[in-house]
């Protein structure tokens, strides 16, 4: 009774986005939606951290480093984000047409982007 017919040229939007192949057990969609959640903390973390630089270190950095730490860190926050409805998209897109799992392109950028957070970091407090 509350169901649409779909027309031919009309998909639902998880089709469109997520491609064609069999859905995968509700457990395994369940389980990257639980990952995709744990990128987003992250991603919060991150920008809770840049804010933090930004409103309480105006005392311990000069304005340059604070500012620096402070972008790198909301920086990576978006892509962090960003990230991980891609990783999302692409794993549910892999467990639909039962091919290999792409690789989590968001974990390099992480660990380069606190490298050099924690570089500076470091430059600072050798300067101190």
């Amino acid at each position: 009774m509350g169901e649409r017919s779909e027309t031919p040229g009309r998909r639902r939007l998880s089709d469109r986005v997520l491609g064609d192949g069999v859905p995968p057990d509700p457990r395994f969609t369940l389980a990257n939606e639980r990952t995709f959640l744990a990128w987003i903390r992250t991603a919060l973390a991150f920008l809770a951290g840049g804010i933090a630089v930004e409103a309480f270190t105006a005392d311990l950095f000069d304005e340059g480093i604070r500012k620096f730490l402070a972008i790198v860190l909301l920086v990576l926050s978006m892509l962090v984000s960003a990230g991980a409805t891609f990783r999302w998209i692409g794993v549910e897109r892999s467990m639909r047409r039962q091919a290999p799992l792409p690789l989590p392109l968001i974990a390099p950028v992480l660990a380069v982007g606190g490298a050099i957070a924690a570089g500076v970091l470091v430059v600072v407090v050798l300067q101190g």
